[in-house]
């Protein structure tokens, strides 16, 4: 009885040894950055063949074991980050996201259609959102999203992603760019690289609008553009011209109002670009 315990135990520790020392290299072969927080954007690496869920819902894969997903403004304040690897280990990850306060923005002196538009004007704004909701589902295999974005113009920060707003004197839903004023006409830049799946003008609240595609649901786009510089399905280089700043749709200044999307998550484009401008 004695011997059999020995054995057992002797047993135990040899298996939380190899189990503890299968966990370390199954940690190596993930590998992820970005900010966990709300409006995060992370971007990561595992071994070909690995599965990656979060919460459950699985997350595209390249060939090459690329992804990238991220966290909306609400998001709760802990996600489950599941990794399936080929040879059936599955590791899980509680990621702890940051939650943020958020200022509140006043924005009077707005034309009072751009606030309640007309009862002719809302076919119109359901068309133009008809077609943003469609670019930004885009589910490419392109992993441009793994590049190094830039900023799409340099300017002053006059508007910041997830502040609440209210136009007019009336509350609405909060913004979710990044407004970068700047003189009319400056040249707007692709950030990384893409695939325009919308160029546009004529949007109704955001004027002279371009969608880029970026791969797996990453996507950018910009707003109340005075000009556009590509056309629908162009493939974009990080750094070519894509437009040209200006006031169209929604808008009481030059400016450009940049945004990021993981499909409809809203994204910070202050955390995606990891350099300042």
């Amino acid at each position: 009885m004695i011997k059999s315990d020995i054995f057992m135990s002797k047993y135990l520790i040899i298996f939380f040894i190899l189990l503890l020392v299968s966990s370390q290299v199954f940690s190596q072969d993930l590998n992820y950055y970005g900010e966990l927080t709300q409006g995060g954007l992370i971007r990561g690496k595992v071994k070909q063949g690995t599965k990656v869920f979060l919460d459950e819902k699985p997350v595209k894969v390249s060939r090459d074991g690329l992804f990238v997903f991220g966290f909306g403004r609400n998001h709760r304040a802990v996600s489950r980050l599941k990794i399936k690897y080929n040879n059936d280990l599955v590791e899980e990850k509680i990621l702890t996201i940051v939650s943020r306060d958020w200022k509140t923005q006043k924005i009077d002196n707005l034309p009072s259609k751009m606030v309640v538009p007309n009862k002719d004007s809302l076919k119109t704004i359901r068309d133009n959102n008809i077609a943003i909701s469609s670019a930004r589902n885009i589910n490419s295999n392109e992993t441009w999203f793994m590049d190094d974005f830039i900023w799409p113009v340099k300017g002053i920060i006059t508007g910041t992603y997830g502040t609440k707003r209210i136009l007019n004197g009336e509350s609405r839903q909060p913004h979710y760019g990044i407004d970068i004023a700047a003189p009319n006409g400056t040249e707007v830049l692709a950030p990384a690289r893409g695939r325009v799946t919308l160029s546009e003008l004529g949007h109704y609240y955001t004027g002279g609008t371009i969608i880029l595609d970026h791969g797996h649901g990453l996507s950018t786009a910009y707003l109340h553009l005075k000009k556009l510089n590509v056309t629908l399905g162009q493939k974009v280089s990080k750094g070519q011209i894509i437009g040209y700043v200006g006031s169209t749709g929604r808008s009481t200044g030059d400016h450009l109002d940049w945004r990021v999307n993981w499909f409809k998550v809203r994204i910070d484009p202050q955390l995606v670009v990891r350099k300042k401008m």
